[in-house]
């Protein structure tokens, strides 16, 4: 009967060490760009939604300019990186065109869907905390829901497999392209989340302020002698 040698045995676990090792850092990327698109949608409806308040655009016209917008800084966000690494405009646009539209559709698909659900959340304001907490739900089912479309995609060597070869390669940018900002995924999130914060503490305190009475109505409570 012939025995696995030591050797062999240390080969096999060498091997599963290293897929597993590759699985995770599939799952990191794909973490990764999900909040990466997902920055880009928040920032972009975020806009569009402000922009259509002030207009006092239709409902449909308003998620209309949320999305296009929420394309447009999607697309933004990861042709900035392309272009400090030294692409030219139309290189970079087609390579992020390719890594992430499905995603960024994904999530609109998922937020807008989600958005109609939640009861009043689509004709809430912008001071009003339904439409606050209604943002941060959709966004967290969005992420869900692209997570596993850019997981598929990394394994498929798509997607933001596209761009991770031009990661790094900034840091070594010369001459104009130096000035282009980069932001760190979790700088990002950091924002919108401080930002969405902000807004629902906002619109807290606007309910609050307009439940409370008012100085004339207060004195009338006051009893008269």
């Amino acid at each position: 009967m012939n025995k696995p040698s030591p050797h062999g045995a240390t080969h096999g676990h060498d091997e599963s060490n290293h897929g597993n090792h590759d699985m995770g850092s599939v799952n990191r990327m794909a973490v990764s760009a999900t909040l990466h698109c997902l920055t880009g949608c928040a920032i972009g409806e975020i806009v569009g939604l402000t922009i259509g308040t002030a207009l006092g655009l239709s409902n449909l016209a308003t998620i209309a300019l949320a999305v296009a917008l929420a394309f447009v800084f999607g697309y933004s966000l990861s042709t900035l990186p392309l272009l400090k690494a030294g692409l030219a405009l139309g290189a970079a646009l087609s390579v992020v065109l390719a890594a992430d539209t499905l995603s960024i559709l994904t999530m609109e698909v998922v937020d807008n869907l989600v958005m109609a659900v939640i009861p009043g959340a689509m004709n809430a304001g912008l001071v009003n905390p339904i439409f606050w907490v209604g943002m941060m739900i959709a966004l967290t089912a969005a992420f869900f829901a692209a997570y596993p479309v850019n997981r598929v995609l990394l394994q498929r060597g798509k997607g933001h497999a596209l761009t991770h070869q031009y990661h790094g390669a900034e840091e070594t940018s010369t001459g104009a392209r130096r000035f282009i900002p980069s932001f760190s995924t979790g700088a990002l999130v950091a924002v919108i989340v401080a930002f969405m914060l902000g807004g629902l503490v906002v619109s807290v305190a606007d309910e609050l302020t307009q439940a409370s009475p008012g100085p004339s109505h207060a004195k009338a409570l006051v009893p008269q002698f």
